[in-house]
């Protein structure tokens, strides 16, 4: 097990004013690599630039290497945020497992990763913000304020937003999508069948409840990845699930996605978490649309499948909480698909990290399995590819332990011309293999409508 360790050393130095809102894309280009960006429907959006101190850790105590690493960075802080919002914290991701990140494309990715950016754009409720982070031998006040207000002047020079979403006439125009040619499936049809089959046997036999496999799809683009505009685009589709974007250092590949499901996110003692699981299409008409998600709402097979990850959350949140609640199960509507979901909330009995629920939470049985250690040997043991970050928990920390996770599904890894994207569905006793395949197929679209080309994604809208 590889300990947790910071680039930089403590102290840290944090300073914020606020700017006038830039343009998202001349922001997301202005910033030095590596670059993260973070947004979620209760969140602010972050952009952020460069690493004022990067934690790292792999093994099977990665969660709290990264736990006692982001303690020891934020101890010492000197922070002047000027807003909640703009304070200084780590974003990052897991993998799924130990040793899930040996093959490509995740050569780059560590087994935990979390950066404190050198320079940070938040755009919140109450306006857009600007911030500098230093840590250790570069953390002097006076060299910090400097530093701002020369980055408060470079970024006075960027393409503005109008009130709204659009951006200026004198804005770059946004580049089309890529287009792709030519994709390869990690996983044949047949040898899918085979897999799901053996899993239904295996949960007949009463060795596994339930088990989620995954498939990967590797695509080789046309033209350049336009990742700034990726982005945006995933913004205005998908505005009510979690965005992300993690560089590895050098910036040659990204980690990214549009996710609905929430891990878990912790303010004081109050913890907010989903059940998200049972997925169907979206129909061509409100009718259809409507018929599709009564149908889900009364499927046997995916609502056992619902019941069991909802069941299972609540379970691995009452060590922790004094209470937990679950709300009424519903229909949550995305662009593509329609997922049942049950919002679930707790209040803890003492004061917690954020990381000590995401190890007792991942991975719920939405993107691993029951019972969980042999659901996982069934994935390392099935799956021909390496998942690396792919459903593992991604998100942030601060300084007093707060946080926001959220699962890493809908999700590739693109570089300039190449991008592998990830999906998978949750087989229990009456799974059929081809309806499986189908849904996985769904599940490829938010990210494949990105790469695709335009006119490819003009038909099929």
């Amino acid at each position: 097990m590889e300990q947790a360790r910071s680039r930089s050393s403590p102290p840290l130095v944090s300073r914020t004013t606020a700017i006038e809102e830039p343009a998202f894309a001349a922001a997301f280009d202005a910033l030095p690599s590596p670059r993260t960006t973070w947004s979620a429907p209760d969140d602010a959006l972050v952009v952020g630039g460069g690493e004022a101190a990067t934690l790292t850790a792999s093994g099977s105590d990665r969660f709290a290497a990264i736990r006692e690493a982001a303690t020891e960075l934020f101890d010492s802080g000197d922070v002047h945020a000027g807003t909640e919002a703009a304070r200084p914290r780590v974003f990052g991701g897991f993998a799924f497992h130990e040793g899930a990140c040996d093959g490509e494309p995740w050569a780059p990715f560590p087994e935990a990763r979390f950066v404190l950016p050198r320079v940070q754009l938040t755009v919140a409720d109450n306006g857009a913000w600007l911030t500098v982070n230093a840590v250790g031998a570069d953390a002097d006040v006076s060299t910090v304020e400097d530093r701002l207000a020369r980055e408060v002047d470079r970024f006075a020079e960027l393409d503005r937003r109008e009130s709204g979403d659009a951006v200026e006439d004198s804005a770059a125009p946004r580049p089309p999508r890529p287009g792709i040619r030519e994709s390869r499936r990690t996983t044949s049809r047949e040898a899918w069948r085979e897999s799901v089959g053996a899993a239904v046997d295996r949960i007949r036999a009463g060795d596994l409840r339930k088990v989620v496999l995954a498939q990967a799809l590797e695509a080789d683009l046309a033209a350049d990845f336009p990742r700034a505009a990726t982005l945006e685009r995933l913004a205005e589709k998908y505005p009510d699930c979690h965005r992300y974007w993690f560089e590895p250092p050098g910036g040659d590949s990204a980690f990214f996605g549009a996710t609905p499901e929430r891990l878990v996110s912790l303010r004081g003692r109050t913890v907010e978490t989903d059940a998200l699981a049972g997925t169907t299409g979206r129909g061509e008409t409100p009718s259809e649309d409507e018929w599709l998600a009564r149908e889900l709402l009364d499927d046997e097979k995916n609502v056992h499948e619902h019941e069991l990850v909802a069941e299972t959350v609540r379970e691995q949140l009452e060590p922790f909480a004094a209470s937990v609640s679950a709300g009424e199960r519903r229909v949550r509507r995305l662009a593509t698909v329609q997922h049942l979901h049950t919002p679930i909330t707790a209040e803890l009995d003492a004061d917690r990290h954020v990381l000590d629920l995401v190890e007792a939470l991942h991975p719920t049985p939405a993107v691993g399995g029951l019972p969980p250690d042999r659901a996982l040997a069934t994935i390392r043991e099935t799956e021909p590819f390496d998942r690396g970050w792919y459903a593992a928990p991604v998100g942030w920390i601060d300084a007093a332990g707060n946080g926001a996770f959220a699962v890493a599904i809908r999700s590739a890894v693109a570089s300039r011309r190449r991008a592998t994207l990830f999906a998978g569905v949750g087989v229990v006793s009456d799974s059929d293999p081809d309806r499986e395949w189908d849904e996985v197929q769904l599940k490829y679209r938010p990210i494949l409508d990105e790469l695709e080309g335009d006119e490819a994604v003009d038909s099929a809208d």
